[in-house]
């Protein structure tokens, strides 16, 4: 997956060194936001390290290891969606995504999440998609919800959030359960 068309409004791309600029400006508006729930926010200072995050996920994409994708709204950044974890020797990916401030509560990740699920489980054949999110991260935790997506653990203290020690939420979905429309990826 390149690019892809998920509303009239909404389209994923794959991330290119000439997104950096974007990213940082994004992340350095939403640092407040994005701060409880991702360590590398107060680790990214300028576009360089931007830059460094786009050329690791190139480098894993040419290996078929990762992939990341820019959400954009209109036009402008929005957020990332991605896997950073492809095993294809265990058929399984681990996703994460982030999404700016200002365009939550419109469901863009919900759709940007199910279409990287379709590359997933059906373009690339995997059998297993994970989702891992801090307990107090309700937002993530309703995205897994809503695609239908089954809790299956709990990692205690898994995770720093606000410098504390948190436990991790881990959904799964196989490709079985996404086929047969247990997720909202069958049937759209």
């Amino acid at each position: 997956m390149l690019s892809h068309r998920i509303d009239q409004s909404t389209e994923l791309k794959l991330l290119e060194r000439h997104h950096a600029g974007a990213i940082f400006r994004l992340v350095d508006a939403n640092r407040d936001h994005l701060r409880p729930w991702f360590f590398w926010v107060d680790e990214t200072k300028n576009v360089s390290d931007s830059e460094q995050f786009v050329q690791k996920a190139l480098e894993g994409f040419a290996r078929g290891t990762e992939i990341h994708l820019g959400i954009w709204v209109d036009g402008e950044m929005a957020g990332i969606v991605g896997a950073h974890t492809i095993d294809r020797i265990k058929c399984y990916a681990e996703i994460g995504y982030w999404l700016g401030e200002r365009f939550q509560g419109r469901g863009i990740v919900t759709r940007a999440v199910r279409a990287l699920i379709d590359e997933l489980l059906g373009e690339r054949g995997l059998n297993r998609v994970e989702i891992r999110c801090a307990a107090s991260n309700r937002r993530s935790q309703g995205v897994a919800e809503r695609l239908g997506f089954r809790r299956e653990g709990r990692l205690k203290k898994a995770t720093l959030v606000r410098g504390e020690f948190e436990d991790l939420l881990l959904f799964g979905m196989l490709a079985e359960e996404w086929r047969a429309g247990k997720g909202e990826g069958a049937g759209r």
